[in-house]
């Protein structure tokens, strides 16, 4: 069902801080916490991220809503970088005020490429999301889109489970050398 979706957008200069930016505003709903990636860094190589269960672009089904059970989503990637030392990945909505993050998951070992539904590969580490939850909280916002993004790090985290999401976030701002994402328009 899903097609492999690779993100063709070569960002400029400032875009991978405008992208970590993003991620901490919307963790924090107030506005930055801490520094974030280097300005200086150059373009950021993309990731193809698919889902046998979704296809970008369309609807997420409720399964993986707060109206269902089936927990996360399945997640495959490819084309991760060479140099990658761990991956993460960040479920969010797509709003401009009152995002929110449903899933944070890091330090999931380079040679992953992918997540089964109601799973986190062995040695990974959930953190925090805006509930303070730990682990999927599945969305409810039915007219919002969800995005999932997966980041290849050049380190890992090295935070404990239940991490704070703010703490999270910009550690993955900071080590992130390439991303994808596979983007639900809105819950079914």
């Amino acid at each position: 069902m899903g097609q492999p979706h690779t993100s063709t957008r070569r960002p400029r200069r400032a875009v991978p801080t405008a992208l970590a930016a993003a991620l901490v505003v919307v963790s924090s709903g107030c506005g930055m916490v801490g520094s974030i990636a280097s300005a200086d860094r150059l373009q950021l190589e993309p990731i193809s991220v698919y889902s046998p269960r979704l296809r970008d672009g369309a609807v997420l089904p409720s399964g993986y809503s707060c109206k269902g059970s089936s927990g996360n989503p399945p997640l495959r990637w490819s084309r991760v970088p060479d140099g990658t030392k761990s991956v993460a990945i960040v479920a969010d909505n797509n709003a401009r005020a009152g995002g929110e993050v449903n899933w944070v998951v890091f330090d999931i070992d380079p040679r992953t490429n992918e997540v089964a539904e109601k799973s986190v590969p062995v040695g990974a580490v959930e953190g925090s999301t805006t509930s303070g939850k730990v682990g999927y909280a599945p969305p409810c916002r039915r007219g919002q889109s969800y995005r999932f993004t997966v980041y290849a790090l050049n380190g890992k985290i090295h935070l404990g489970k239940g991490a704070p999401l703010s703490k999270t976030l910009k550690a993955i701002a900071e080590k992130t050398i390439a991303w994808g994402r596979l983007t639900a328009g809105h819950i079914q």
